[in-house]
Order: structure tokens, then sequence, then C-alpha cells
């Protein structure tokens, strides 16, 4: 069984190990490409999943808002009971 000062050693450790590792700083780069000027929005600028993800929320907002009406609609004109 594990006991206590076993588990602070391991949080510890990891939590040391973790601090010491260096990541690069991508934000210089990211505010370059979001700030240039090319004509191209700023939603669409992150590249192909940019584009992708755009696509498919508009599909799912125009298929949203067409079963909304036709619901509306259906539910406008009640069937008639013979």
């Amino acid at each position: 069984m594990w006991n206590r000062l076993a588990l602070r050693q391991i949080a510890q450790r990891t939590i040391s190990t973790a601090s010491r590792r260096q990541f690069e700083n991508k934000v210089p780069e990211k505010q370059k490409l979001f700030q240039e000027d090319n004509g191209i929005p700023v939603h669409l600028k992150g590249g192909v999943a940019d584009a992708l993800l755009y696509r498919a929320t508009m599909i799912l907002t125009v298929g949203g808002t067409a079963y909304a009406i036709y619901q509306l609609a259906m539910a406008s004109f009640p069937k008639k009971q013979d």
C-alpha cells in the first residue's frame, strides 16, 4: 500500500518535473499570422481546420433553421381528422 510519504514524493516530483519543461513561445508567430493583411477573414486564418469548422457551423445553422421552419409549418397546419 502507498503511504503518505510516497504519495507526497510522487506529487512533488511531478510538479517539479513539469515546471522544468520549457515550451517554445509561439505567440509572436500567431500574432504575425493573424495580423497579416491578406484579405482572409480572421476566423479563417487558422487554416484548413478553421475552414472546416466554419463550414460545418454554417451547414448546421442553415439546416437547423430550415428544420425549425418546416416544423413550424407542420404545426401551423394540423392534419384533418376523419
